[in-house]
């Protein structure tokens, strides 16, 4: 989708007014969501950014005949200035943990009579209670069946249409009739009949399928519908290949067409007890329900399931993770000798991002980036989820540190790396800024930790060594990662804005992200990421314990580091996570790429 400028911004503006002010609408929401809460969404529903211009991955739009206003949280701060400057959309900012503050504002600002339309096809439902409640109190009307977007988008895109196809094995470890009886067991224990999955990423696993209608996630737009001996899939027409039809038909699994799910909730019959995730559907796809069925609200089996990886897909995410690692030094090789290259063409943050992803696209099973990559070289590494256009990137020449967060997605596993390395002469406080977030990165991966321990609280763990130099970083820690799934999912969030419920229970073979930062707008920014699983440390009188077992592989650059700064036991894994590094890369790798390899992992 092509990013409005101002003037186009505030056309849109005035459209969406225009309608308003014919509904009788005082107000208008605007999520940015579909109806399945994706992060990721299809251009369809990317009216949000449509309207604003802010291509953040979250944020809240509201505007009122007088006032238009975005709501995000940190990590966009610095992007959504840059790119809602002059377009008479103020920026609301966020704060750590409070990330309903509009629902506050909205309550505070609207009158008893007035109305507030939101699209409850793509509304939250967990939001949409907080609102109801809210508005109720001032006596202020809530319409969801408007779509208002489809009255002033001109040319809004239709529904993707990508092809859905099979997740094989051996990378699919678990067969879908297996997958289907665990969530049968489940949904027994929960006393409930019927089970309703809009989750993308729940469907894709629980099914074994994959797509493409979502940038970066291999996933595809669907709902399911799972009784206790049939399950029904409700996607588009021309989707699933009469083959793949036939051999889903044979495991009990019927498809029918996506727009089909609303009328299948609708007759439902009375006897039915539905487990619903109130977290993971919409407030539209909540009202397809009658009342007389019995609704049971509890997290989705497959979102627990999903996290836990089997032994086997740990060992297809180690060797994806081998070639992930062998691709980034080939990558860094050829960023090193471009640089040192006196008569070279200008190299700027876009060529990283189109450089690195060729390098993976050698690799074995690669089938795509798993988000968009984050080159910031400078004063743009400051800013959390940059990304360099074509219209607007920083050449990289001079003396600074470059940050580059990157992932694939492979048939073996998805990945997330971000690393930071010297451009030219650094200065001292590029290095003990780049130290004090090193240790922070150290001290959560070292981490022995009771099993069930809740993710949100090992959060301080990666902080205390910033938080004592009196400095912090305004995202989480650590996310959740699929396999060959989303790059981030649930349920467990190593973040302080992340509620410890029981639900976000550290278990063996989890994927989690460890990626301490630090940012000095206008300057640098540092951010350091490796992806863990956790597995077993062993029992004790006190219980089961896990650890980590660091699974990315690339070197960390020594150059930014101030030895001084580290303790000999920090020393000591930084050398032996090196060792591993130089080991398991090193038959991957020949010529250049492998003496990068030996220099970058020589011992500190």
């Amino acid at each position: 989708m092509h990013t409005p400028d101002p003037s186009q911004v505030a056309e849109r503006l005035a459209l969406l007014r225009a309608a308003m002010r014919q509904l009788n609408i005082d107000a208008l929401m605007i999520p940015s969501a579909d109806p399945h809460l994706s992060e990721y969404l299809p251009e369809r529903w990317q009216g949000r950014e449509w309207a604003t211009g802010f291509t953040g991955s979250v944020g809240t739009f509201i505007v009122t005949p007088e006032f238009a206003g975005l709501w995000t949280d940190a990590r966009y701060w610095t992007q959504a200035e840059q790119q809602l400057a002059e377009t008479g959309i103020q920026l609301m900012k966020l704060t750590s943990g409070a990330s309903v503050q509009y629902v506050d504002w909205l309550a505070g600002h609207l009158k008893s009579g007035q109305t507030l339309a939101v699209d409850g096809a793509v509304l939250g439902l967990a939001i949409a209670r907080l609102l109801q409640t809210a508005l109720d109190a001032k006596d202020v009307k809530l319409r969801t069946d408007l779509d208002l977007l489809q009255q002033v988008w001109q040319g809004r895109p239709a529904l993707p249409a990508a092809p859905v196809y099979e997740h094989l094995p051996p990378y699919a470890s678990k067969s879908r009739s297996g997958k289907l009886a665990d969530l049968r067991g489940a949904m027994q224990q929960a006393g409930a009949n019927r089970h309703l999955i809009s989750t993308l990423d729940d469907i894709a696993y629980l099914f074994n399928l994959r797509g493409a209608d979502v940038n970066f996630n291999p996933i595809f737009l669907s709902h399911a519908l799972v009784t206790p001996t049939r399950a029904t899939l409700y996607v588009a027409d021309g989707k699933i290949s009469p083959e793949l039809r036939s051999a889903l038909a044979d495991e009990g699994i019927e498809v029918a067409p996506y727009e089909s799910a609303a009328a299948a909730l609708a007759a439902l019959p009375a006897d039915s007890t539905l487990l619903l995730d109130p977290r993971r559907v919409t407030y539209g796809t909540r009202q397809w329900i009658p009342a007389k069925v019995k609704v049971v609200e509890a997290i989705n089996p497959t979102t627990l399931a999903k996290s836990r990886k089997s032994e086997q897909d740990a060992i297809h995410v180690r060797a994806t993770m081998e070639q992930d690692g062998a691709a980034l030094c080939e990558f860094f090789t050829w960023l090193e000798q471009t640089l040192s290259n006196p008569d070279r063409d200008p190299l700027t943050e876009v060529d990283i991002d189109r450089h690195l992803t060729a390098a993976r696209a050698r690799r074995p099973g690669f089938i795509s980036p798993s988000f968009a990559t984050i080159a910031g070289f400078g004063a743009n590494g400051a800013i959390m989820h940059y990304r360099a256009t074509e219209a607007r990137h920083a050449t990289i020449e001079g003396n600074g540190l470059l940050l580059i967060d990157s992932g694939g997605q492979y048939l073996g596993g998805t990945t997330d790396i971000t690393r930071v390395v010297a451009v030219g002469r650094i200065g001292d406080e590029h290095r003990r800024d780049f130290t004090l977030v090193l240790k922070g990165m150290i001290a959560l991966s070292a981490t022995r930790f009771p099993r069930g321990t809740k993710s949100p609280m090992l959060d301080a763990i990666a902080r205390a060594p910033l938080w004592a130099e009196g400095l912090d970083f305004g995202h989480g820690t650590g996310h959740g990662v699929g396999y060959f799934l989303n790059v981030h999912e649930g349920p467990q969030s190593i973040s302080p804005s992340a509620m410890p419920e029981p639900h976000t229970a550290m278990e063996p073979g989890m994927i989690t992200s460890i990626e301490p930062g630090l940012y000095r707008p206008g300057r640098w920014g540092i951010r350091i990421e490796n992806l863990v699983l956790n597995r077993a440390a062993g029992q004790t009188e006190f219980g089961e314990f896990l650890n980590f077992e660091t699974l990315t592989l690339c070197p960390i650059d020594t150059r930014c580091i101030e030895p001084t700064l580290l303790r000999d036991d920090e020393k000591r894994w930084l050398n032996d996570y090196h060792a591993t590094v130089r080991k398991r890369l090193s038959p991957l790798l020949s010529g250049d790429a492998l003496d990068w390899l030996t220099t970058r992992t020589e011992t500190l």
